[in-house]
């Protein structure tokens, strides 16, 4: 078999304040976790497509889906993102070949941001969409005051999709700690502490995380032409 995506979708949304879950909030006419499954879906290599729902809320991720693409499981997620990831993975088909994980905040995936990272797979155990920081670093200091200039060469800023052998991502999960599912922020820093070594895929686009109202207003524009129908 080929890749299961799961998409994390669990998280609250407080700080857009919608009052709904963030992957239910709408941009350009469809609920976030709705452009990401289409364009995880529409990927060549993805077979089996997981959802990791906020608790409770399975049924409205269900209908936010609809029958725009074939879903193998919707699931509810856990207290923290990596104990979601865990639920994502338990629920997936046992003889996929790779696993890849996409946060619902970032609905501005593509097809072919999903195909690079898999392929990335050919010859490491995992790759993740990165882009290099292009921005100057400050380190702070006290009284808010500059400390230092930090050199912003090899940098990059971490994003979803992130791939992984499945051999590899499942051994990940099954050894870490509580505390660990509790702490980690992504499935790369797992693979880091574990030696596991994981390729940065630049994607070339846009691939916004949307946390506050103007996030969602850019994801609003950038939507509005969608290259997925």
């Amino acid at each position: 078999m080929g890749a299961g995506a799961i998409i994390v979708a669990a998280g609250s949304g407080e700080r857009l304040g919608t009052g709904l879950p963030k992957a239910l909030v709408r941009a350009a006419g469809r609920p976030l976790v709705a452009w990401c499954a289409i364009a995880l879906s529409a990927a060549r290599g993805v077979d089996a497509l997981v959802i990791v729902s906020p608790p409770g809320e399975e049924k409205a991720i269900a209908a936010a889906i609809g029958d725009l693409v074939r879903v193998h499981a919707i699931v509810p997620g856990g207290t923290t993102r990596q104990r979601s990831v865990a639920a994502g993975i338990a629920a997936l088909p046992t003889d996929v070949d790779a696993i890849l994980v996409h946060d619902a905040a970032r609905p501005l995936v593509t097809p072919a941001m999903v195909e690079s990272v898999l392929a990335g797979l050919a010859f490491h155990d995992g790759a993740i969409a990165a882009a290099p920081v292009t921005d100057t670093l400050k380190r702070e200091g006290a009284d808010g005051m500059i400390d230092r200039t930090i050199d912003r060469v090899g940098l990059w800023r971490a994003q979803t999709p992130q791939a992984f052998r499945a051999d590899v991502i499942r051994g990940m999960f099954d050894e870490a700690d509580p505390i660990e599912l509790d702490t980690a922020t992504d499935c790369a820093g797992m693979a880091e502490r574990r030696g596991v070594m994981v390729a940065l895929v630049n994607p070339h686009s846009p691939n916004l995380k949307v946390t506050v109202p103007a996030d969602l207003a850019l994801v609003e524009v950038l939507l509005a032409g969608s290259r997925i129908a």
